[in-house]
C-alpha cells in the first residue's frame, strides 16, 4: 500500500533564480546558456517520466515563446543540469524538440533595455512520450493529453 499523498503538491526550484526572482547570467543567452538543474520536491513516487518547458511569458511579438522543451527525463529529486544539445541523448534518452532552441536550451534573452518574464513548468508523466525530436511545443501539448500526474512552476525575470 502506498504512502504517497496522491494530492501532494510538487514543487520546483532552482538555483538559476536568486533571491529577487531574477535569472543568472550563467543560464541565459548572454552568459554560458547551461540549461539549470531543477529541484523536484513532493515527486509522485509513481511518476514513469518527466518533461520541462521553458517559455518567454512576455514576448513582444508572439505574447509567448517556447525556448526549450525535453521530455522523457528519468524521475528523480531533480531535472539534471547542463543537458547536452541534441534530439535524443543516448546515454539519459532524454529528447530534445523544436523550440527557440533547436533541439536544446536557450536561456533567456530579450531584447536590450527590456524585462521579460519567463517560466519553467515541469511535468510528471504516467508513461515516455513516443514524439519525434521535430515536436514543437503545441504537439508536446497534445501529447501530454491525460498523462500528468503533477506539474509545478518556476517564473523569473531577465533584462
Amino acid at each position: 500500500m502506498s504512502t504517497f499523498d496522491s494530492n501532494a503538491e510538487l514543487i520546483v526550484r532552482s538555483e538559476c533564480i536568486d533571491s529577487d526572482g531574477r535569472f543568472l547570467t550563467d543560464f541565459t543567452g548572454r552568459g554560458e546558456d547551461i540549461s539549470p538543474k531543477l529541484y523536484l520536491d513532493g515527486l509522485d513516487p509513481d511518476a514513469h517520466t518527466l518533461a520541462v518547458t521553458l517559455e518567454d511569458l512576455t514576448h513582444q511579438l508572439f505574447g509567448s515563446m517556447a525556448h526549450w522543451i525535453a521530455w522523457n527525463i528519468r524521475p528523480g529529486d531533480s531535472i539534471p543540469e547542463a543537458i547536452a544539445p541534441g534530439r535524443v541523448d543516448p546515454a539519459t534518452g532524454i529528447v530534445q524538440g523544436i523550440a527557440y532552441g533547436w533541439h536544446r536550451y536557450r536561456g533567456p534573452k530579450p531584447p536590450r533595455g527590456t524585462t521579460h518574464t519567463y517560466r519553467f513548468t515541469v511535468y510528471v508523466l504516467d508513461c515516455g512520450l513516443a514524439l519525434p525530436p521535430r515536436s514543437r511545443l503545441a504537439g508536446f501539448k497534445r501529447a501530454l493529453k491525460d498523462h500528468v500526474m503533477q506539474q509545478a512552476t518556476l517564473e523569473g525575470t531577465y533584462e
